[in-house]
């Protein structure tokens, strides 16, 4: 799968922050790579749908950087990087995360303090040494702590990759495997919002793999004949070797949950079974009855087979076994992308490329949802803008066959008021309404924020309602049961975020907005036209709080849109 236009930025910009870690004398060096990430998240083009002769036409992108460009592109990282990494502590680049820790105050650490890890800095910190280096004192000290206290607040997410960057390293782990031979497990095939270590189950035999497997591992931590465990794109990956017949267990186990598991194992006791991760095995000395796939074995509990997404224990065995198992939504059923920005304010594709890349798609249409000017950040549309960005979609609608909807991304006020006037949304298809700003108020203002605007008829959909980004922003403080109560008494939508650094709402939010009859709504947030592609995150988001096609606003055509927003 190609990585976007951001992710080989991110690889980038990566480099130029740990250049400055290890002190890097030659400044030119560090702002070359920070350009080109800054130029490629500007391209309006996927890199992937680029030649070189092209990619080497955008300004601050030589022959060096193309080629190193290119190899992120084939392999998710490059030499450079990977020999970078490998010469400082493997912790160091944590310290990156915390917020107000930048590199050139991770380099003084580092140097002056010896400083290589989170646990080393709260340390340096409770025991006031950091203010014995010149430039920092106690307020430092204390910010250091705050930061810490929220990085640790975000849970595991920190550690944890996004789906795109889990994508980016089951690529390239899988590339050693025979088509066919394989299916990822764990918490990647079961679609949570981040993901830990890759868990792989493998029909191949353990010799041939273990033979590939160094051509793409940073790291072999053990090789086996039932597991080889590796270090690839500075991430774990697991393989578990079975044979064909018991393949079924095995994928069984390894997917998961635990809690689900456990239960699995419940029903299989209850009749006098074993089950573990190379069948089910008679409890009375019978032999071992083995499964090529999960649906024979799952039949053989008296059970119907139950999607990955919805294996966590919250009702679906029970409702395997009434024989009332959910209808997921799936991404055929989705009809549009109700999120989109374009270059009329922070995004990179104009609108009749926006439109292309629909049609591409097989879209009815795309939200226009650009942001309104009191995001002031991001250059946003005021009454002007939006009436002329109008007439440009009516232009570009005259021969597409994915029609653009005219929509904005109006900001949500301090007070719940709106940031452009009533009389102007009324003229909107859909209008989309988010919090950016004020993110540290505490949980009833900010619940108050939200259901003032929620209460203004104009509002079509909240959108990433709880505002998170990972790894660097927990969600703000809000009572999302209030939130998705006044949705339903106002009609409004929720928006599930696409977007791997959102993926915002979460599960249990969707599960309980769809079990309250509220509608979602799944946005790409996309950018730029590799970042449509985000879609399968939201819809899986979506499967995992147990939507099926009428749960979800993307299901509609457009009409029924229409209808439903007017």
């Amino acid at each position: 799968m190609a990585l976007s236009n951001r992710e080989i930025a991110e690889r980038l910009r990566f480099m130029a922050q740990l250049l400055e870690v290890i002190g890097e004398e030659d400044v030119f060096k560090v702002r070359a790579y920070e350009r080109a990430a800054k130029r490629l998240e500007e391209l309006p083009t996927p890199v992937s749908e680029l030649d070189e002769e092209s990619l080497l036409a955008v300004p601050g992108i030589g022959s060096k950087l193309a080629k190193k460009i290119a190899e992120i592109g084939e392999t998710g990282t490059f030499t450079e990087l990977e020999e970078l990494r490998a010469k400082i502590p493997a912790s160091l680049p944590e310290l990156l995360e915390l917020e107000g820790v930048g590199p050139k105050t991770v380099h003084t650490l580092w140097m002056k303090l010896g400083i290589q890890s989170v646990e080393d800095l709260e340390r340096a910190a409770r025991q006031h040494r950091i203010r014995a280096v010149k430039g920092f004192g106690e307020k430092k000290e204390a910010e250091f702590l705050r930061s810490i206290a929220r990085h640790r607040a975000r849970g595991t997410a920190g550690s944890r990759m996004t789906r795109d960057q889990a994508d980016a390293v089951v690529a390239r782990a899988t590339s050693i495997l025979t088509q066919g031979t394989f299916e990822v497990a764990g918490s990647y095939r079961r679609g949570k919002s981040t993901v830990g270590d890759i868990d792989i189950a493998t029909r191949e035999a353990p010799q041939a793999v273990n033979a590939r497997v160094r051509t793409i591992a940073d790291e072999i931590i053990m090789a086996g004949n039932e597991k080889t465990s590796i270090r690839c794109l500075g991430q774990q990956v697991d393989f578990r070797f079975t044979e064909p017949g018991s393949f079924g267990s095995m994928l069984l186990y390894l997917t998961g949950s635990k809690e689900f598991n456990i239960r699995l194992r419940g029903i299989a006791i209850e009749k006098g079974l074993k089950l573990n991760e190379y069948g089910l095995e008679e409890r009375a000395g019978g032999g071992l009855h083995t499964f090529p796939d999960e649906a024979s074995l799952f039949a053989s509990l008296g059970l119907p087979y139950i999607p990955a997404e919805i294996r966590e224990d919250r009702g679906e065995i029970q409702r395997a076994l009434a024989g009332d198992l959910p209808v997921l939504v799936e991404q055929a059923a989705i009809r549009g992308d109700l999120h989109v920005h374009t270059s009329a304010t922070d995004g990179r594709m104009t609108l009749a490329e926006l439109a292309a890349a629909g049609g591409r798609l097989g879209y009815e249409y795309i939200l226009v949802s650009d942001h309104s000017a009191t995001l002031g950040i991001t250059h946003g549309l005021d009454a002007d803008g939006v009436k002329a960005q109008a007439g440009e979609i009516e232009a570009v609608n005259r021969t597409s066959p994915c029609r653009l909807l005219h929509g904005i991304e109006v900001d949500i006020l301090a007070d719940g008021s709106l940031g452009l006037p009533d009389r102007l949304l009324g003229d909107l298809d859909l209008v989309v309404a988010s919090v950016h700003s004020g993110l540290h108020e505490e949980k009833d203002p900010m619940t108050r924020r939200i259901l003032t605007a929620m209460a203004n008829d104009h509002v079509d959909i909240i959108g990433h309602p709880t505002g998170r980004l990972f790894p660097s922003r927990p969600a703000y403080e809000v009572d999302m049961d209030r939130i998705i109560d006044a949705a339903r008494a106002t009609g409004t939508a929720l928006e599930i975020n696409a977007s791997p650094w959102r993926m915002d709402l979460d599960d249990p939010h969707v599960r309980e907005a769809r079990d309250r009859a509220v509608r979602l709504s799944i946005g790409t947030d996309a950018h730029d036209t590799g970042e449509l592609g985000h879609m399968r995150h939201g819809v899986t988001l979506a499967r995992r709080g147990w939507c099926g096609p009428g749960d979800v606003l993307n299901a509609l055509d457009r009409e029924a849109l229409l209808r439903w927003a007017s």
